[in-house]
């Protein structure tokens, strides 16, 4: 039954974390968004996050929060959410479902604990400023 299930793969749709100025925190910030570099209008967008990891010896993990979309236009970007310097040390996952067309898409992107760093910068496509990429 399960081979009977097709799984259309995720193409030129990722994540990235950039660092900004918060206003309300006086400082720069990490937040995390979701890049469309693909020709197609992604609908009925869907994203979980959550961290989870070791501190000092100790399972730490974040609770879930969503987020949802109507739609994601082609070559374009949208803001998920603010990533709290607290859960730097942890891995954030970032459970991304989306419809292209009538085809459902799904894929988990994570941030690996301490990958989220100044020192790991690369210029992130559309945005054209510097942040962490995950594919």
């Amino acid at each position: 039954m399960k081979s009977d299930i097709i799984t259309p793969e995720v193409e030129n749709v990722f994540l990235a974390a950039v660092q900004e100025w918060s206003d309300d925190f006086m400082e720069k910030v990490w937040y995390a968004y979701l890049i469309n570099d693909s020709d197609f209008l992604i609908e009925s967008v869907m994203v979980v996050s959550k961290a989870f990891g070791t501190i000092n010896g100790e399972m730490k993990k974040t609770s879930l929060l969503r987020h949802a979309f109507v739609a994601v236009p082609p070559v374009s970007v949208m803001k998920i959410e603010m990533i709290e310097k607290s859960v730097l040390a942890l891995n954030n996952e970032f459970m991304l479902t989306f419809f292209i067309g009538d085809k459902l898409y799904d894929k988990k992107y994570i941030f690996k604990a301490q990958s989220i760093c100044e020192s790991a910068v690369e210029e992130v496509p559309i945005l054209f400023i510097d942040g962490i990429i995950v594919r």
